[in-house]
């Protein structure tokens, strides 16, 4: 390709939000592949399938654009005026328009707009025609909310959705020398004497009760949101079949009230065959996902179909829920239709494929299981965040970045999703050949469309129950690596997002449900990024693993305020681990102990793991840190990590806390230090010494 025609195609790339060129590394930027631009074009829709046909298309993006008369969503702030960008044809531009306005109230207001009077932008001509650019503003400001705007002009109608959002995302209101804590396990790995072989939320509410018996004030899990365990299989917490509803893996089934009356799920339960296979599931090490999960569908299906012969208060509750949650039924006619074809919907029928669900396509007791389960889960998870809210305890969730590709949401909202490229990463100095996660990006064209539907519903979902709510990825929010399909992860390229969409979305809803959000933006993040969740009071995360340096006057430099610190993550070693690493190289494992004796927290410089350790969740508690949250399994010193990405022969999301929750919550050295920790942040916060 010649520089040339280079230069034409990085413009085209351009006009579609497509970065041409972005830095892999810091320091070294990167030029695009050629064909990977080409191909994320196309997925765009752009007219090009010869170098020839660049200029041309070109002429062509830029006169969509300059047809589109009003943008499909504009964002103001604060009940500020709102201010309109009308792209008009030169020879309407003076006409009168009618304008109508439907709050998010449901009101109603309507007016004539003369476009005549109204400021000229600038003026630009394309294929002869001429498109004059005008600012209009509302007359009235707007509260809080989703409002929809029309403009009639000669015929047509031109919509687009108001998002009215405060300036910034719910924060924290503490007192003086107040700052939270809290402990984070996955709740697959929280094991106990009583649950099946893998942590359920009578586990989770176990576990919250007792960080509040500490003096903490929350406590954390990875995504809890339902996930293919049969056929297909991918237990991975990061690729859900949905953003929209939990995980049946989770409910307790001994506390469902359908179990008190049904003969047949109290039969299985007490014979000595279903107790033995308990007991197996219990004992092992790992997460044995697909027999933990056949065990509780047995008993789930005899409660279903009890629950469903019944007419009854319960089956009244459940059809106003239902009613309420549109979705589920389909939900539930997709995951019956899976299990009929045991394959993902990409292999399905053609009139599967395209969404047409048929009775005949799938069994009726899978589809009442899978309602059955919803409502439970949903019912189970409402009644532990409401006893925790009572308690002033916060829940930690996750709100994962993308869904499995041949999931319910990807199915049923193919249209906001690019299925011809994977999300990803690309080449950095721990991946040298980039990451490929394996599941498709929102597309961002579509998207806005959509009015962020379906962004909404999952980020709702989760704030219904989140005190504090961790967003996967935030960068995604300006910009996402695209790998087109058949490509490897170090031939993607950059698309950007709306980015200032998403943060209204987020600021709205956070201080709708009052809840805190959390950026993940680990690892190689663009300062302009932090600066915009700065702005937003997106609160970022600090890792002292990550920040680490050896260097014995900086080794953990600053700590943000408005932050959530930890000494790792999920995708991180745990401490331990981390600590033996640093052993290969003396010089650089003796630089933390000598800064965290510097700082006051070891009396002396040592080697020892659980007293660096200790140090180390000191050094962090005393930061001025809004939040600090602890990796329980830090506490018994674990050196197996729960992930590591890309390892497909490491047992990914399986590993069980090394203690049951019986254990750990009564060990006395892990009680003092975590009663330390609550002194250190109910006290003034302290500045890292010079």
């Amino acid at each position: 390709m010649s520089v040339s025609e280079l230069r034409l195609l990085n413009e085209l790339a351009g006009l579609y939000g497509i970065e041409a060129a972005f830095r892999e590394v810091p320091g070294l930027q990167k030029q695009a592949p050629a064909d990977s631009l080409t191909a994320v074009l196309k997925i765009f829709g752009a007219p090009l399938e010869r170098m020839q046909d660049i200029r041309s298309a070109i002429r062509q993006r830029k006169l969509e654009l300059l047809q589109r008369c009003l943008e499909p969503v504009v964002v103001c702030r604060n009940t500020n005026p709102v201010y309109l960008t009308l792209r008009l044809p030169e020879d309407k531009s003076g006409l009168k328009a009618e304008v109508r306005l439907e709050t998010e109230g449901g009101e109603f207001m309507n007016w004539m707009l003369d476009l005549s009077v109204l400021p000229v932008l600038k003026t630009e001509t394309v294929e002869g025609a001429v498109y004059i650019t005008k600012k209009y503003t509302l007359p009235n400001s707007l509260p809080w909310g989703y409002h929809s705007l029309s403009l009639n002009l000669q015929g047509h109608s031109y919509k687009t959705l108001l998002i009215c959002a405060p300036y910034q995302a719910f924060s924290l209101r503490l007192k003086k020398n107040e700052r939270l804590w809290g402990v984070f396990i996955p709740l697959y790995a929280l094991n106990s004497s009583r649950s099946w072989g893998a942590g359920d939320l009578t586990d989770l509410e176990l576990l919250i009760k007792w960080t509040h018996e500490l003096g903490g004030h929350l406590t954390g899990a990875l995504p809890l949101l339902t996930t293919f365990l049969d056929e297909p299989f991918s237990p991975s917490p990061y690729t859900p079949v949905s953003r929209l509803f939990w995980s049946e893996f989770y409910l307790d089934i001994t506390c469902l009230e359908e179990l008190k009356t049904n003969n047949q799920a109290r039969e299985l339960l007490d014979s000595s065959t279903f107790k033995e296979r308990i007991d197996d599931l219990r004992s092992r090490p790992l997460v044995d996902y697909l027999h933990v999960m056949a065990a509780k569908r047995k008993v789930l299906e005899y409660l279903a179909d009890g629950f469903f012969q019944k007419k009854d208060r319960r089956r009244e509750e459940f059809q106003d829920w239902v009613h309420e949650r549109q979705t589920v039924s389909d939900y539930a006619r997709f995951r019956a239709c899976t299990e009929k074809q045991g394959c993902g919907w990409p292999s399905w029928p053609l009139h599967l494929r395209e969404g047409i669900i048929r009775e005949e396509d799938y069994e009726t007791r899978a589809e009442q299981y899978h309602l059955y389960v919803q409502w439970a889960i949903d019912r189970q998870f409402n009644e532990l965040s409401t006893r925790a809210r009572d308690l002033g305890q916060k829940l930690y969730l996750d709100f994962p970045l993308g869904v499995h590709c041949a999931g319910y949401d990807v199915w049923r909202e193919r249209s906001v999703f690019a299925l011809d490229a994977s999300s990803g990463a690309p080449p950095d100095m721990f991946y040298s050949q980039g990451q490929n996660w394996g599941f498709p990006p929102l597309h961002p064209e579509k998207i806005r469309q959509q009015g962020y539907k379906y962004y909404l519903s999952g980020l709702r979902h989760h704030l219904k129950y989140a005190g504090i709510l961790r967003l996967d990825h935030v960068a995604g929010l300006h910009r996402l690596f695209w790998i087109p399909k058949g490509m490897t992860a170090a031939d993607g390229v950059y698309v950007k997002y709306k980015a200032d969409e998403f943060y209204a979305i987020l600021t709205l809803e956070s201080q709708r449900y009052r809840s805190v959000i959390i950026g993940e933006d680990l690892g190689n993040v663009p300062g302009y990024i932090r600066k915009q969740m700065l702005k937003n009071k997106i609160y970022r995360m600090y890792v002292a693993s990550l920040e680490y340096r050896p260097n014995p006057q900086q080794a953990l430099g600053l700590i943000p305020e408005k932050a959530l610190a930890s000494l790792n993550t999920h995708d991180l070693p745990p401490f331990t681990a981390f600590w033996q690493e640093k052993g290969r190289n003396v010089a650089d494992r003796i630089c933390l102990p000598l800064y965290l004796h510097q700082q006051g927290w070891l009396p002396s410089p040592t080697l020892d793991n659980y007293e660096v350790l200790k140090g180390c969740l000191k050094h962090l508690a005393a930061s001025r840190a809004d939040i600090f949250l602890i990796n329980l399994e830090d506490l018994w010193q674990e050196t197996n990590s729960q992930n590591i990405p890309g390892e497909i022969n490491h047992p990914n999301w399986s590993r069980k806390a090394r203690f049951p929750i019986e254990v750990f919550t009564n060990n006395t050295s892990l009680i003092t230090l975590l009663k330390e920790i609550k002194r250190l942040r109910e006290s003034p916060s302290r500045r890292p010494r010079k």
